[in-house]
């Protein structure tokens, strides 16, 4: 079930109400409580797939003990455990594409070898969902974590149902420990997540599903739009998938709040980075960290030569472009942001300490990058991706919206104004955004603002979220 559902509005209610009502002395019982809503809201999507999640659960709960009591060889034994977790991720999200593949490849040796396709939708966030199990193992693998003993508490940890669909994705270091201590009621907490989740529902409903409505008519008919349509639907593009992510991340932050958790927080105004380096410290910031943590520095990280190096950069977007979908524009989407930060390292140009007008400078031209970046993310195909690059580079036809485009453009700009000042003040002004936020009237005027443009300029047509696809 998503954050942007009726049904959710009517259910969390009942949920925070019955959580907090279970006496802390029935703290096992208040687990089992979030263990079975979690279970049942993923269910909500296919009922088949709960058992996925429960085996991929129970396989990287075993495996780890098995491995940390020395029943299974700690080399291969451990090696076999998390292929053994990852195959129903590589089963349902690649083996349409890797069939398709061979089969093209095969074609041009005149040989005809084609398996049967698979029609099975992929289940809902089944990349977190098993990145944080694997997580959870290779970190047992690497003795970083002692095993979890309660099977209960790991199931929760794998399954809680605020980030299940698109993360973030959780260590079991930062919220292992959560879940196994009490954690009382606080009024501030509460608070604070009604405010993470008001922004979010606002960056998703009323942001990125406005500002997606122009993209899907010009990029989904590039070819009946000028050069400059499609260059500035490119530039809404980014601002959708960043609303829509980061609206999912926040009302996931705010959701675990009212429960108690905290959860780690995935941006930190990706878009005003100075490098591409920077971006991906900014942007997805806990698959970032899973990348570096169980890809980057078991390849060797930076302690080694320049050009091996520069192949573990190269390796590890590699797997961060998979990640994200079963496409080979996905493929280049992350090879392309490897040779980015290659060729930064190489020119010294991923330090951050840039001031005044370099600033500016470095900021506009990674924005740009980034965005040249997101054609290749969206498009359906490598020749979609080239055939919008050429339309925006002859920049003909002129600048053309047709009517129900107006509409759409109005009410994007409507939000935008909100969403620029909020990202302002809190990259280059937050003290004093803390400061103006000490005022009452300044707090509940925001909130009123934000609610008010949500009834009224917000996409209720329960469009799912981006990255609920990967």
């Amino acid at each position: 079930m998503l954050f942007t559902d009726f049904s959710f509005f009517l259910i969390m209610p009942i949920i925070f109400i019955v959580y907090w009502l279970i006496p802390v002395r029935l703290y096992g019982l208040k687990k089992m409580f979030l263990l079975v809503v979690s279970y049942l809201l993923y269910v909500n999507f296919n009922p088949t797939y709960a058992f996925l999640l429960l085996a991929i659960s129970l396989i990287t709960f075993f495996g780890a003990k098995l491995l940390a009591n020395g029943v299974i060889a700690f080399r291969w034994g451990g090696v076999a455990i998390a292929v053994l977790a990852l195959l129903p991720l590589v089963f349902f999200k690649y083996y349409n594409f890797v069939n398709e593949s061979v089969f093209s490849l095969l074609s041009f040796a005149h040989l005809r070898f084609h398996l049967p396709g698979l029609n099975w939708a992929i289940p809902v966030g089944i990349s977190f969902f098993t990145f944080q199990a694997l997580g959870y193992y290779l970190d047992v693998y690497h003795k970083s974590i002692s095993v979890e003993k309660k099977l209960i508490d790991y199931l929760l940890f794998v399954s809680f149902f605020p980030q299940i669909v698109s993360g973030p994705i959780s260590k079991a270091s930062e919220l292992l420990p959560q879940i196994k201590t009490p954690i009382p009621f606080s009024y501030n907490k509460a608070a604070k997540g009604c405010r993470y989740f008001l922004w979010g529902l606002f960056l998703k409903i009323v942001l990125a599903d406005r500002a997606g409505l122009y993209v899907a008519l010009v990029l989904d008919h590039y070819y009946d739009f000028s050069g400059i349509n499609c260059l500035f639907a490119t530039f809404l593009y980014s601002i959708q998938i960043y609303a829509d992510f980061a609206g999912y991340s926040f009302m996931a932050i705010g959701t675990a709040n009212l429960l108690g958790f905290d959860l780690i927080n995935n941006f930190n105004h990706p878009y005003f980075s100075m490098s591409v380096t920077d971006f991906w410290r900014r942007w997805h910031i806990s698959l970032s960290r899973w990348l570096k943590d169980y890809v980057y520095i078991p390849l060797g990280g930076n302690r080694c030569s320049k050009v091996r190096n520069y192949m573990n950069i190269m390796t590890t977007f590699l797997v961060s472009g998979i990640w994200h979908g079963a496409n080979w524009t996905f493929v280049l989407w992350g090879v392309f942001h490897g040779l980015c930060q290659v060729m930064e390292k190489a020119l010294n140009l991923q330090k951050t300490d840039s001031k005044g007008f370099f600033r500016a400078l470095r900021i506009v031209v990674t924005f740009f990058v980034i965005c040249f970046a997101w054609i290749l993310f969206r498009s359906q195909t490598i020749a979609d991706f080239f055939n919008i690059v050429y339309q925006i580079i002859s920049l003909n036809k002129g600048f053309y919206v047709a009517m129900d485009g107006v509409d759409m453009l109005a009410y994007f700009v409507v939000a935008f104004v909100p969403f620029v000042i909020f990202e302002v003040l809190h990259e280059f002004y937050k003290e004093k955004y803390r400061k103006l936020m000490r005022y009452i009237f300044v707090r509940w005027g925001i909130y009123i603002a934000l609610s008010s443009l949500i009834a009224l300029i917000g996409v209720f047509d329960g469009s799912e979220f981006i990255y609920a696809n990967f």
